[in-house]
Order: structure tokens, then C-alpha cells, then sequence
């Protein structure tokens, strides 16, 4: 009796799956930047090894959206603060040249401290 050979199925290896899987996770959470940066690194890092990389591509979507999200929040907020503590009108300057108290100007109440 000859002992043959038995075929060893080893599965490749893809390098990027743990930084994909790590990207995702970063991406998810407001680590948006980093989670994308390593979403790119792994998605590199499996095509080199011929291997395909579907946490790495989610990583990239979710935190190139939520990075988008977070720039159009920041706008907001400064659009916003700009408006109620400056320029034209700004509760800060009116309350400066009215003093403290509760005063009602054209309509609107302020109220100083």
C-alpha cells in the first residue's frame, strides 16, 4: 500500500481583512478620517494579494458619508454662531448696548446678564 499525497486545502491569505475590519469600526465611530485613510491601506493591501476586501470598501463609503456629514454639521454650527454672536444684530452686541435686564427691541425680548 503507497501512501499518497493528501491535497492541503490552505485558504489564501488576505493581508487587508483585520485593517478592514478595524477601518469599519473606526469609520462607524466619529473616527471617520482614520477609519477611511486604513479603509484605503487594506483595500490596497488585499488587492496586492489578488483578494477581494468588502470590509475595507464598506469602511471607505461609511466614513467618506459620515465625513461629509460632519463637514455640512461644522458649516451649520458656524453659520449658526456666527449669527447669534456676531455681525449684524448679534445677541452679544446687543446686549452690550442695552446693559443688563430683560429689554424688548423691534419685536424681539433679550434677555441680559
Amino acid at each position: 500500500m503507497t501512501d499518497a499525497p493528501t491535497p492541503s486545502a490552505v485558504a489564501p491569505v488576505n493581508p487587508g481583512k483585520t485593517m478592514g475590519i478595524v477601518a469599519l469600526v473606526l469609520s462607524i465611530l466619529p473616527f471617520q478620517l482614520i477609519g477611511v485613510i486604513l479603509g484605503f491601506v487594506a483595500l490596497n493591501q488585499s488587492k496586492k494579494a489578488g483578494q477581494k476586501n468588502g470590509f475595507a470598501v464598506a469602511a471607505i463609503i461609511i466614513g467618506l458619508i459620515g465625513l461629509v456629514i460632519g463637514v455640512i454639521v461644522a458649516i451649520g454650527a458656524a453659520v449658526s454662531g456666527a449669527a447669534l454672536f456676531g455681525g449684524l444684530g448679534g445677541i452679544v452686541q446687543i446686549c452690550n448696548d442695552l446693559g443688563p435686564g430683560v429689554w424688548e427691541v423691534d419685536g424681539a425680548t433679550y434677555t441680559c446678564g
